[in-house]
């Protein structure tokens, strides 16, 4: 799960990490009285969405009144935006956090997240923090340090202060950006993230320290732990599709492709949108039912594909195990009494109960292309759309 900016500053703020004061605001009019209320010129008018890249997108803008911030935030109130971290999609920016500019003279990078190939978190820090991060890690990964650490024991102050040395010569200041790392790892540790990030952490000319933006990503399967986080969820930045499938504990992301993909298990949907890719075309989705399916979870996984007006074509591609094909079969045929389905459908199923549910397939009338494989599969689905 993902918040925005302003309320992973808030919980910066309880986790004595240092943030600028701002003001929240869904219209115009707002941000004028907020320019206001700030009491300093100039100010930061930032686009909340759950995306990063905002300011290379226009969504970070500096204004020295409250008309131009009143305007800035008109420009910006129902703005698409689309930027190199929305995976191809757009989107719609609800609300504008407006703050009080830090006055910047160096820029630090800090993130926490979890090293999946040790399975420990790390702390990972530069002196090269800002919008080019990206381009330093490619390019100079040497001016990147990391530090694991278990997540039951803390590094303490000492360790930290020799971990930021590497990046930071000025030995007065390595106490005050150790103690921000020791905070953000705690804070890393205490609400189950997966990530928090600040880029940029910047020291100021006077020496104090400041997170100028601040992420935080938490991991959906400790959410039932936290309570007070699962209410800071909004639904406007989620995907229509994945809140439905969400409903039915069903494991899906929404595409930018046109085949629509339903099928069993993590592995053979990567496949899958794999070997469409391979013949020509993209996938609309990640849809993975699941070795557990009932009719009802295929019914509504179905009708979460249907409902999607980029899909030219639907794939179906199950390998029975624990999960039956004359299930599949049955979801199949229970949502298409609700659906008029317009586009191909593409059917494989192989395993268990695979011919059952082929034969359902075939008694109810419904115009179904059948495969035999999953090369044939994609193949026909491809050629569905009009791409092979």
């Amino acid at each position: 799960m993902n918040i925005h900016e302003y309320q992973a500053k808030e919980i910066f703020r309880k986790f004595g990490i240092p943030v600028s004061e701002g003001r929240l605001v869904t219209t115009p009019g707002e941000a004028r009285e907020a320019f206001s209320a700030l009491g300093s010129v100039p100010v930061v008018v930032k686009a909340q969405v759950h995306a990063g890249g905002r300011g290379k997108a226009g969504g970070i803008k500096f204004e020295k009144s409250a008309g131009e911030a009143e305007k800035a935030a008109a420009g910006m109130i129902g703005l698409k935006m689309k930027t190199h971290q929305t995976g191809g999609l757009e989107k719609t920016v609800h609300k504008v956090w407006i703050e009080q500019l830090t006055d910047i003279a160096k820029e630090f990078y800090l993130g926490v997240t979890i090293d999946r190939e040790v399975g420990l978190p790390v702390i990972i820090f530069s002196s090269a923090g800002g919008m080019s991060i990206e381009e330093v890690a490619a390019q100079s990964p040497e001016q990147i340090y990391r530090m694991h650490f278990e997540p039951d024991k803390l590094p303490d102050g000492k360790t930290l202060q020799a971990f930021v040395s590497k990046a930071l010569s000025n030995a007065d200041r390595q106490g005050k950006f150790a103690k921000i790392v020791e905070n953000t790892a705690k804070l890393f540790v205490s609400v189950d993230a997966s990530l928090v990030e600040i880029n940029p952490l910047c020291l100021m000319p006077d020496g104090g320290i400041r997170a100028v933006d601040a992420k935080i990503n938490f991991d959906d399967n400790a959410l039932f732990r936290h309570s007070d986080v699962e209410a800071l969820r909004d639904p406007l930045e989620e995907d229509p599709r994945e809140r439905e499938a969400k409903k039915f504990d069903l494991s899906y992301v929404g595409l930018n492709g046109n085949i629509g993909c339903m099928v069993n298990g993590a592995g053979l949907a990567m496949a899958t949108m794999d070997i469409i890719k391979l013949y020509g075309a993209e996938p609309a989705n990640f849809l993975d039912v699941g070795g557990n399916a009932t009719t009802e979870k295929i019914a509504a996984a179905f009708n979460i594909l249907t409902s999607d007006k980029n899909v030219k074509a639907i794939l179906i591609n199950i390998f029975g195990g624990i999960v039956r094909c004359n299930l599949i079969a049955e979801g199949i045929l229970a949502a298409l009494k609700n659906v008029k389905l317009s586009v191909p459908l593409v059917v494989r199923l192989e395993g268990t109960n695979a011919k059952e549910g082929k034969e359902l397939l075939e008694k109810s009338g419904v115009n179904v292309i059948a495969a035999s494989s999953l090369s044939d599969a994609a193949e026909k689905a491809v050629k569905a759309v009009g791409r092979g």
